[in-house]
């Protein structure tokens, strides 16, 4: 019997995929400054106050989990996120962490 609320069984390696990709606190901080734009990776790197080879390692791998996308122009590369709904699910997964870590102090 599948259950129709949870992740069907061949989708669930690609969920995890795409979760161990949000793991890095750099990477949510990297997509949450894409939701305001399209950027290069110095813009990012300055923005951040990260340096460029590890904003580059972590473009890298968003790139990878199809979380970003990836325009060159010139000798210029700019990053801009692959769907608006990105930014909504970093949000729900902040949220829960909050009331997951209040209901933890309350107890």
């Amino acid at each position: 019997m599948i259950d129709p609320i949870c992740i069907p069984r061949e989708q669930l390696a690609d969920a995890a995929f795409l979760a161990k990709s949000l793991s890095d606190a750099n990477r949510l901080r990297i997509l949450c400054h894409l939701g305001r734009g399209e950027q290069s990776v110095n813009q990012i790197a300055e923005a951040l106050d990260l340096s460029q080879p590890l904003v580059s390692h972590h473009l890298k791998e968003l790139k990878r989990a199809l979380l970003v996308q990836v325009e060159r122009r010139g000798p210029f590369i700019f990053y801009t996120l692959t769907s608006s709904e990105i930014l909504s699910i970093l949000r729900t997964m902040s949220d829960l962490a909050q009331g997951l870590l209040a209901e933890k102090k309350s107890i």
